[in-house]
């Protein structure tokens, strides 16, 4: 059979970039650690400084590296960029690759999860910035506020994340997070009100230690917030 396309070697920006990574991955490299110039790393890797431009540029792509300009600038390794990987998926939604029912599906099945963490691990203070979270939210809607209102919103799920204390759970809502502002619509101040009495109940629960309360309340909320941005 012909059906194989002729094999080629990998391009060298490639090898370059995976070399990092494993760097990365072993603990040789970690956040905020600066990579050597681009004339350095093209001296070591026995190649082009362009091959090396390419590399950084496709690693600070991934969201692995961050490029500053200046004096005292350089390529760094990040401590991960949520907002990377949500471009990607960001990308896929405008192609028709994924739509606001899979980031709600995601939601439900990721949230869930972490609302029993939530029950089981969060100190008082952690709760306290949830309530302060549900404040804000009804003061900058009286102030008329929206962006901060927004935020705010939004910012409710990444604190229910960091209430976990679990990295990877912290991560996946940060990601869905920033996906979710892709599709995100302002909504009125008397939806505002409902999803506000919602939180409220949530965190009822969360401080009664009621994680099948919590979750129930928690997946109606996100089923509300659906149909709002939905129909917009």
């Amino acid at each position: 059979m012909d059906d194989f396309a002729p094999a080629r070697t990998r391009r060298t920006f490639e090898v370059i970039g995976d070399q990092i990574r494993e760097q990365v991955r072993g603990g040789t490299l970690k956040p905020g650690d600066k990579l050597p110039p681009e004339r350095t790393l093209a001296e070591q890797f026995g190649t082009s400084r362009n091959a090396v431009r390419e590399a950084l540029r496709a690693l600070e792509h991934a969201g692995l590296i961050n490029l500053q300009k200046g004096a005292h600038g350089g390529a760094f390794i990040t401590d991960g960029d949520p907002e990377a990987v949500a471009q990607s998926i960001e990308d896929l939604l405008h192609l028709g690759g994924v739509e606001l029912t899979d980031i709600t599906d995601a939601r439900l099945l990721i949230e869930t999860a972490i609302v029993e963490a939530v029950v089981a691990r969060a100190t008082e203070a952690d709760l306290n910035r949830l309530e302060e979270n549900i404040d804000a939210v009804e003061e900058r809607t009286r102030d008329g506020n929206m962006d901060a209102k927004t935020d705010l919103n939004i910012g409710f799920h990444v604190l229910l994340g960091e209430c976990t204390g679990n990295p990877v759970l912290i991560l996946l809502m940060r990601i869905l997070m920033d996906l979710l502002r892709q599709v995100h619509r302002p909504i009125s101040a008397e939806d505002t009100a409902e999803v506000v009495a919602s939180r409220r109940r949530f965190l009822a629960r969360l401080r009664q230690r009621d994680s099948a309360g919590a979750a129930d309340e928690m997946s109606q909320h996100l089923a509300h917030l659906h149909k709002l941005f939905a129909a917009g």
